[in-house]
């Protein structure tokens, strides 16, 4: 089972930015696709973005678009999350999440998950 592990939350201020890292423990991620999911409290988790194992193809929720950019670093095996123009409504725990299947937007279809990272934005 792939053990994924999320850094790089933190307390930012609005129109800030955050780098957010997912790393695997005892695989490769290249062999994934990857996606980015939140929670905020009191809702339901929702899909933020997502980059596919094998054409590049990435996906990225509307709320965001513009705003943050999801690649892959396949030197480290590291994928990231670049947040930029954070606002309010952006805080939430972020996970990343993996299959060997192609991309989704649902959380249902990853098996494997971090342990999640905070992000507050806020004055």
């Amino acid at each position: 089972q792939v053990q994924l592990v999320e850094s790089g939350g933190g307390l930012v201020q609005p129109g800030g930015s955050l780098r957010l890292s997912c790393a695997a423990s005892g695989f490769s991620l290249e062999y994934y696709a990857i996606g980015w999911f939140r929670q905020a409290p009191g809702k339901e988790r929702e899909g933020v973005s997502c980059i596919s194992n094998s054409d590049g193809t990435i996906w990225n929720t509307d709320s965001v678009k513009g705003r943050f950019t999801i690649y892959r670093n396949d030197f480290e095996d590291v994928v990231y999350l670049q947040m930029s123009s954070l606002k309010a409504e952006d805080t939430a725990v972020y996970y990343c999440a993996a299959r060997t299947e192609y991309i989704s937007t649902n959380s249902a279809d990853f098996g494997s998950w971090g342990q999640g990272t905070q992000v507050t934005v806020s004055s």
